[in-house]
């Protein structure tokens, strides 16, 4: 039945814990009927509502209602003058467990039935206030106030209070902290007072429940600190510390385990840096920069030295000049050159600063502060043949050692000796000049050069090398087999000579000049008197006549006279030959080309010609350099014009050809000679083989006829004799198939039991080998594993192994002292359990039942 029908019942029946609301229709007051009872209905009332079920709180629950109506202090609800309910508008009542109890017109359920919040132990809710109101404690609280309620409890609202949030306690483990700040000024659990912003640390181990107006910046883990480690710290404002010093902002320590194992920083402490101590052994040193005095502060711009065997920690602004160094240990052969930086007494010599002086070994050595190193010597062993420059850098003096072992003193140094790029590249090819004479253009890269070191060169057989001196303005002459040692101001004497067919200048450099005997091509063009232009190859013999027993001879230095010998004698003699050319025809050119040659070369013996012999001359000298031209070999003769070229090989064809002919004649005559005499020799021989022919016919006439007579008187004996051969024949061919099928069947068997054999061999070889191979891959495997297995026992370590195997217990164990159970029995819920015998060792023995006692 809809409401709309039971409000125009005229009975309503109301059960027990049920009400309705009646509006009186006269008076427009709407009153309540509360169950169990049977009502009426009057013409003038209506039912606005219900039969509705009152409101039920069980136990540990509330709700809220709206509009509440108003009560005195019996607790009985009050009514106006018409007899409605009064109601306190806009405001909210908490009901807590209670009797049934309906809703008054006017009444809504703003909070539904809820179970009352329970607050966990470390737990506690923010609450805020949203009214000025008293509370329970008689605290007064004003509107935006906030305080905590901690638990463990069962949290009872209040119309005035808001739930903000649930906090839950943050638990500080040993060697830890957390860091709060104050959102508001208040008082901490410590009963400080904590003013807007401020910051602190709270450093008891358990939970910490923050209050109201604390917020939980994190936690902050301690630094553990050994023996070999340190913090830097820095002040952020000034303050006292934990161990009771006044820190000014910006101020930096050291804290060492000294003063604390575990150490966690302030709030107002910030950590720079993690220090390692600097550990010196006895055979090691170090310079300190800006060390800090006894007051505490740095020295700026003094230095420290501290020696071995010490460990410290480095303090706030100091720092390592050039880290930890060894002590220096010097040997006999070496030394170290020092530099007085301050004013130095070197026992008993003052040492001024800039004064430099040496300290050679055996010895060890740590410089002072007031010195510093500024190089370390070895000496140099040079052998007879190596020696280096050196330099007095006070005089400027350079000079060379060579042939001992030297140290530099204080007061010099290496000096490095640069040369021409070209002869830099000459020196550092390994260009033999002998054996890759057509080579000497194309220089080989090699490594660098020593630049102090005293340059050698080796100037080979048969070879001479120029020196000259810059500062004494002379010249040497040098002859092969030798070695060049250069002093500071000599350098080499370059060659730069003509190359290649025809020559080209500055083809061939080097530093040695060879003596010879050697050649040298070259193409000339000459043109005859007929105007027939010839390209000559020609080829030229040549060697220097010098004398090797005095070097500074006139004739030793005149070789180098001549910069490019080698271009000026192929021109000089491209010339005479050029001249003797032009005077003679390209006919006699052609057919006297050597003796023509050899004259413009050689020239005419002067002493001979006298007595009307003209010879030609051996040799021709350069007298400018003793050079000796003594062979010209003339290589190939071509001629330059085209028409020349054409005509002179129609002449030679044609010559060839008449050559030809006059051959072809003389075979041919030949062999017909040779032919007719051989037609004789034939019908000789024809004649001869007839006459034997005839013997031959009579011979075979006469065997014909003893042949006949044999035949009639043997054929019968021969058919027997033949059959007897025949059956004899067959037998042993029979006798010997029947052996070779045998053998035959012999080796078959012999094979494929040879086969079966090697089969089988094969077969029980490869088994045995796969059985060897898993064998070996079973051990090997083995062997891993066990390996594996105890270098992962002896990584984790016999204390770790124990953790593991009983974490699992300590960490339940752990759990339950926590909880502050005693005993616990957990199950899955699906094992059975047998409790009967549980409860008994619980409760203690039970009596014996009476039924025993009949």
């Amino acid at each position: 039945m809809s409401k709309a029908n039971k409000g125009d019942e005229t009975v309503i029946r109301i059960p027990p814990h049920f009400y309705i609301h009646v509006l009186d229709l006269k008076t427009n007051v709407t009153k309540i009927i509360n169950g169990p009872e049977t009502f009426v209905r009057q013409d003038n009332e209506k039912v606005v509502e219900g039969p509705t079920k009152m409101i039920i709180i069980p136990p540990n629950h509330y709700c809220v209602v709206t509009n509440p109506v108003l009560k005195n202090k019996e607790g009985e609800v009050e009514f106006d003058q018409y007899g409605q309910a009064k109601l306190v508008h806009a405001d909210h009542e908490v009901r807590l467990t209670q009797d049934p109890f309906p809703l008054y017109p006017g009444e809504g359920l703003y909070v539904k039935v809820t179970k009352l919040q329970a607050v966990p132990t470390n737990t506690a809710l923010r609450l805020r206030a949203n009214a000025d109101f008293t509370d329970k404690e008689g605290a007064r609280r004003y509107a935006h106030d906030e305080w905590l309620f901690t638990g463990p409890g069962t949290y009872i609202p209040h119309k005035n209070v808001d739930v903000i949030e649930n906090i839950r306690a943050s638990i500080i483990k040993p060697n830890e902290a957390l860091r709060l700040r104050a959102l508001k000024a208040c008082k901490d659990q410590g009963g400080k007072e904590r003013v807007c912003g401020e910051e602190w640390l709270v450093s008891q181990t358990g939970a910490y429940l923050p209050g109201a107006y604390e917020q939980v910046e994190g936690t902050i883990s301690a630094y553990i600190l050994t023996e070999n480690m340190a913090l830097h710290l820095e002040a952020l404002q000034s303050y006292k510390d934990r161990f009771g010093v006044e820190r000014k902002s910006g101020e930096q320590w050291i804290i060492s385990i000294k003063e604390s194992e575990a150490f966690i920083p302030d709030v107002y402490e910030n950590v720079v840096s993690v220090v390692n101590i600097s550990t010196l052994t006895n055979r090691q040193y170090c310079v300190i920069l800006d060390p800090v005095g006894p007051d505490g502060k740095n020295r700026l711009g003094q230095r420290k030295l501290v020696k071995g065997e010490k460990s410290f920690f480095l303090q706030p602004g100091e720092q390592l000049e050039a880290g930890i160094q060894d002590v220096h240990i010097l040997g006999e052969d070496e030394a170290l050159v020092l530099r007085a930086v301050l004013a130095y007494d070197d026992n008993g010599t003052m040492r001024a600063p800039g004064h430099m002086w040496m300290v050679r070994g055996p010895c060890e050595f740590i410089p002072d502060v007031e010195i510093e190193i500024v190089d370390r010597r070895k000496a140099l062993p040079l052998d007879e043949n190596e020696g280096i420059y050196v330099r007095d850098i006070k005089t400027g003096k350079v000079r060379s050692v060579v042939g001992q072992t030297y140290i530099l003193n204080q007061d010099e140094e290496l000096w490095d000796k640069n040369l021409p790029e070209q002869i830099e590249k000459l020196l550092s090819s390994e260009v033999d000049p002998l054996a890759d004479r057509t080579a000497r253009a194309h220089t080989k890269e090699s490594k660098g050069r020593v630049k102090h070191k005293v340059i050698s060169y080796r100037v080979p057989h048969n070879a001479a090398a120029q020196i000259y001196d810059y500062k004494a303005k002379r010249a040497r002459v040098v002859f092969g087999p030798d070695l060049v040692m250069l002093d500071p101001d000599e350098h080499f004497t370059q060659l730069s000579l003509s190359g290649g067919k025809p020559k080209r200048p500055n083809c061939i450099r080097s530093l040695c000049l060879l003596l010879g005997p050697d050649f040298m091509t070259d193409i000339i063009t000459v043109e005859t008197s007929d105007h027939a232009r010839l390209a000559l190859q020609l080829s030229y013999n040549w060697h220097f006549e010098v004398g090797t027993q005095d070097p500074n001879a006139a004739g030793a230095a005149a070789l180098f006279a001549v910069p490019d010998f080698v271009g000026d004698a192929c021109k000089a003699l491209a010339s005479r030959i050029r001249g003797a050319v032009a005077s003679v025809p390209f006919d006699d050119f052609h057919r006297n080309s050597a003796r023509i040659i050899r004259t413009s070369v050689f020239g005419i013996d002067e002493n001979m010609k006298k007595s009307n012999v003209y010879k030609v001359k051996n040799n021709f000298m350069f007298a400018a350099n003793k050079l000796v031209i003594d062979n010209v070999d003339i290589q190939s003769v071509e001629p330059v014009d085209q028409r020349t070229r054409d005509s002179l090989q129609k002449s030679v064809q044609l010559a060839i050809e008449i050559t030809t002919n006059s051959q072809e004649a003389s075979a041919r005559h030949e062999a017909e000679r040779l032919e007719q005499e051989a037609k004789g020799r034939l019908e000789r021989q024809k004649i001869n083989d007839e006459a034997e022919a005839e013997k031959a016919r009579t011979s075979l006439l006469e065997l014909q006829s003893l042949s006949a007579a044999v035949e009639s008187t043997g054929q019968a004996k021969a058919e027997a004799q033949s059959r007897a051969e025949s059956a004899k024949i067959e037998g042993q061919a029979a006798v010997e198939q029947a052996q070779l099928k045998a053998e035959a069947q012999n080796i078959e068997a012999e094979s494929e039991l040879r086969r079966i054999n090697d089969a089988r061999k094969g077969e029980l070889e490869y088994i045995s080998a796969n059985n060897n191979l898993d064998i070996t891959k079973a051990q090997k495997m083995a062997e891993i594993e066990t390996s594996k297995f105890q270098n992962m026992i002896s990584s984790l370590g016999a204390e770790n192994i124990a953790k593991i195997a009983t974490s699992g217990h300590d960490n339940q164990l752990a759990m339950l002292q926590a909880l502050g159970l005693q005993s616990t029995l957990i199950t899955d819920g699906s094992t059975p359990l047998n409790l009967f015998n549980t409860a008994r060792g619980l409760v203690g023995t039970l009596p014996p039942a009476a039924d025993s006692q009949l």
